[in-house]
């Protein structure tokens, strides 16, 4: 974008870009202003330069309006007095309407909203629905330490009765066992 304004530069081509909306932004309000209306693209470049333009028109008329207050930050009267002084004072009210969408957004955001609290779903419910979770998780968690813990018995008694099984068969065939030794001696 050059501007030749008095009292401005000239801007390289390199800088048009980096002072531009991003594309995939400016489609998305397109599409979301006009859906059902297809928008050539030497229309949708034009679009893109005049909100360009618009957008450093009106924060150059704050800027300097911020200076002569002796001020170092633009705030929202700094941007709506720019419109007035600019002859767009008909958006003035649109603006305050979306500067009070955005405070509240923010609002929301700094409080800590979340889905818990936009669910509709009353504290004392989720509490309750919450305690119910917690006494189903500590029943299931008690069924599986007793089913392990049966588990383990039963394992420990199998290997009781294999320990006894075991040695009463030594103890009735002493003859097998001591055969086996004596097989080690001639070999």
């Amino acid at each position: 974008m050059a501007d030749n304004r008095p009292g401005t530069s000239s801007m390289s081509a390199g800088d048009d870009d980096d002072l531009s909306i991003p594309r995939a932004a400016l489609n998305k309000m397109i599409k979301e202003l006009v859906p059902n209306i297809r928008i050539a693209n030497d229309a949708r470049e034009l679009i893109l330069n005049c909100c360009t333009e618009f957008i450093h028109l009106v924060s150059s008329e704050a800027n300097e309006m911020c200076n002569n207050q002796q001020k170092k930050t633009i705030t929202p009267d700094h941007i709506l007095s720019a419109l007035d002084s600019l002859g767009f004072g008909a958006y003035k009210e649109e603006a305050r309407a979306v500067l009070q969408e955005t405070k509240e957004v923010a609002k929301r955001k700094r409080k800590g909203s979340s889905r818990l609290e936009n669910s509709g779903i009353p504290e004392e419910e989720l509490l309750r629905q919450q305690q119910e979770l917690f006494a189903k998780a500590r029943l299931e968690q008690a069924q599986l330490e007793q089913q392990q813990w049966l588990q383990m018995q039963q394992a420990a008694l199998h290997q009781q009765q294999q320990l006894a099984a075991g040695g009463s068969q030594g103890a009735a065939n002493p003859q097998s066992s001591a055969k086996e030794d004596d097989d080690d001696d001639y070999n």
